[in-house]
């Protein structure tokens, strides 16, 4: 059986999808507009996405669609009970990027922790040749070593950041779910990680539990000079809150890779000239060149454990 496979969004991913090897039709776009989803998709048995948005209403008008390849690990974009309802395999890609997010958010502490932008803003402005000293200490310097890491999200990622950060010498804390009765084993308490974290590092996938997980007051109970690095998903945090404290230094500083509307051309809160010790990178935590060939390669492979009726990474 030839199966019929759609590519939604080549671009996104930034490497060539390999072709599977199983007896197939490839199509392929670079994107595809919502306006375009249910015509491209109409005679798909298998659609490769990324961050289209594959809602109940737009299944509901592919009759023949079987499977959804997500060409990513979170799914938010993929109403997984309207697929689980028709019977459509749903599998996403995982573990290839744990390596590349950890680096990106340690990069990221770091830059937070050593003022970096400050400094590196300052000596542009000639700061550092008007010095009376060799150096000035306009701005306050933290090390990574001895500092406790609050991480909310254990999962491979969250596990990969403790692991380098492991290896500066932080203090690992692994938050508990927010409100929970009980600790697992290896948990501390929510409230707890973030009273004493220095840095408080967002891990978790997006989903009901976990968006706006971080706003005013969970900002207002962290530590004035504490920083926070997400590299999950732009929902989890709370921007306008995030925003906020950042001008009234609330927090002493703010990284993020992701936002809740990507590309964010209604522009976003944390997108202001004002907002001091602030990074904003533009979704690429994941996207080492490694990394993308990797994901590509386990998407195609998904299909193919699919099409041998043993389907894997499934969602639904």
């Amino acid at each position: 059986m030839s199966l019929a496979i759609v590519c939604l969004e080549r671009d996104a991913v930034g490497v060539p999808f390999p072709r599977p090897a199983l007896e197939h039709e490839w199509t392929e776009y670079p994107a595809t507009p919502a306006a375009e989803l249910v015509p491209r998709l109409l005679e798909a048995d298998v659609a490769i996405v990324n961050k289209a948005k594959l809602d109940a209403e737009v299944i509901a008008r592919l009759p023949r669609l079987k499977m959804v390849a997500i060409a990513a690990t979170g799914a938010d974009n993929v109403d997984l009970e309207a697929c689980r309802a028709r019977g459509i395999v749903v599998s996403n890609v995982r573990g290839y990027a744990v390596h590349t997010v950890p680096e990106h958010a340690l990069m990221l502490m770091l830059a937070l922790r050593r003022n970096l932008l400050a400094y590196t803003a300052d000596v542009r402005n000639g700061r550092w040749a008007r010095a009376e000293n060799f150096c000035f200490f306009d701005h306050p310097i933290g090390d990574l070593h001895g500092a406790n890491l609050g991480i909310i999200g254990r999962g491979g990622l969250g596990e990969g950041v403790a692991r380098l950060a492991s290896a500066f010498g932080m203090n690992i804390l692994y938050a508990e779910h927010k409100g929970a009765a009980s600790l697992r084993p290896g948990y501390t308490a929510f409230d707890q990680v973030l009273a004493q974290a220095d840095v408080l590092s967002l891990n978790c996938p997006l989903n009901v539990a976990t968006r706006g997980l971080i706003g005013k007051a969970e900002l207002q109970a962290m530590k004035r000079t504490a920083v926070l690095v997400n590299t999950s998903r732009g929902g989890v945090a709370d921007e306008q809150a995030l925003a906020e404290a950042l001008r009234a230094r609330v927090i002493a500083g703010a990284a993020t890779d992701v936002l809740s509307a990507e590309p964010p051309r209604n522009g976003n809160p944390l997108l202001a000239d004002d907002i001091p010790n602030l990074i904003i990178t533009p979704h690429v935590a994941w996207a080492s060149q490694g990394a993308m060939e990797a994901l590509a390669a386990q998407a195609i492979g998904n299909i193919e454990a699919y099409a041998a009726g043993e389907p894997r990474n499934r969602l639904a």
